[in-house]
């Protein structure tokens, strides 16, 4: 095992660099990469190769037409391989240069490329929730098998061999992701014991997407370096246990400028207005986290309030009191679609 350690850190030079390109697969959800070799560094993707994988093998083209091409859209470093090693987060399309079904950045690209959402500079913090599971049960971390630890309570950034269920995992994710360059602003320990949060942000526009998707698969990595399984179920475990969300925080110049609030009120509205539309697109098996229990909203009311985790939209003390800021969207399913969601918070509020 020594020695397969020491080739897998082998320090390549330069003249050699290895490229694992990513995208997301049939589900919407599943993520898949693969690796090719490069002749010199690279830190633009548009100077990197398109390529192509078999889509009939991610449920993403027939069998007799499986051809899907990679876009490189964006470039982290790659903490696994370090050096000048990269990771690429692309976006797939047919042959003829046609979005496949499941490129849901490119109608965000878009949306973020409109004028009008450029000018308002978009910014977004999004607070990924997730639960660690037993690979051989696909019970939570830390819980016994085919029972449950104590009530919740204790968990929620707690301390303690019996309250912070996969650590390890958390704090090399944390690591990893700021060597990736990836803009994570915080770690959490949850409520439920085995779940925590990351948040990234704050993020200007398309960006959010790309580092969000960048995480989960370091994340998804260093699991499968673990032995654990990655769960963004909305609701891991049934009963009186919180579900996993992906609060989006979200402001545009308007509202980040004095008079702000007005802005941010303006903008509660209308999404108000499209709530089931939102609601549709927030994720699957919301239904079963967004109760009213739990610091939810009901998933058919929508409401908002100041510092009330129990609505559809949250608006912090710290805005209230300076009259300019942000707001959170409290709606998302940890297992929501982060080009999706951002996208059409900007739409329905600027355009």
């Amino acid at each position: 095992m020594s020695l397969l350690n020491d080739l897998i850190t082998l320090n390549l030079s330069d003249t050699s660099i290895i490229a694992e390109y990513i995208w997301i697969g049939g589900s919407g959800l599943d993520l898949r990469s693969k690796a090719r070799t490069l002749p010199e560094p690279v830190s633009d993707p548009k100077k990197l190769p398109k390529w192509n994988y078999d889509g009939s093998s991610t449920d993403q083209a027939p069998g007799d037409d499986s051809e899907v091409i990679l876009y490189p859209q964006a470039i982290f470093k790659d903490p696994f391989r370090r050096v000048s090693n990269i990771l690429v987060m692309c976006d797939a399309y047919t042959p003829a240069g046609e979005p496949i079904p499941t490129n849901k950045r490119f109608n965000a690209a878009k949306i973020f490329g409109n004028s009008a959402v450029a000018a308002e500079e978009p910014w977004y913090g999004i607070e990924q929730e997730y639960t660690l599971l037993q690979k051989d049960t696909n019970w939570p971390l830390g819980w016994p098998v085919g029972g449950f630890p104590g009530p919740q309570g204790p968990y929620y950034c707690g301390v303690g061999a019996d309250k912070a269920m996969g650590r390890d995992i958390v704090d090399a994710h944390y690591k990893a992701c700021l060597y990736a360059g990836i803009s994570i602003s915080g770690i959490n320990g949850e409520v439920m014991p085995g779940q925590w949060e990351f948040q990234v942000g704050p993020v200007l526009g398309i960006s959010a997407g790309d580092q969000v998707w960048m995480a989960r698969y370091i994340l998804e990595r260093i699991t499968e370096i673990a032995g654990a399984v990655l769960s963004l179920d909305p609701k891991p475990v049934k009963g009186d246990w919180n579900g996993a969300g992906a609060h989006t925080n979200y402001s545009t110049k308007s509202m980040r400028n004095d008079g702000g609030i007005d802005v941010i009120k303006k903008a509660i509205e209308k999404l108000s207005l499209r709530h089931k539309e939102h609601i549709s697109a927030y994720g699957e098996g919301n239904e079963r986290r967004l109760t009213g229990r739990h610091e939810t909203a009901d998933i058919n009311t929508f409401s908002w309030g100041v510092a009330n985790r129990g609505a559809s939209i949250r608006v912090g003390r710290d805005t209230e009191k300076a009259g300019k800021g942000y707001f959170e969207d409290r709606r998302p399913a940890s297992n929501m679609d982060p080009y999706v969601v951002t996208s059409m918070i900007a739409e329905t509020t600027i355009l």
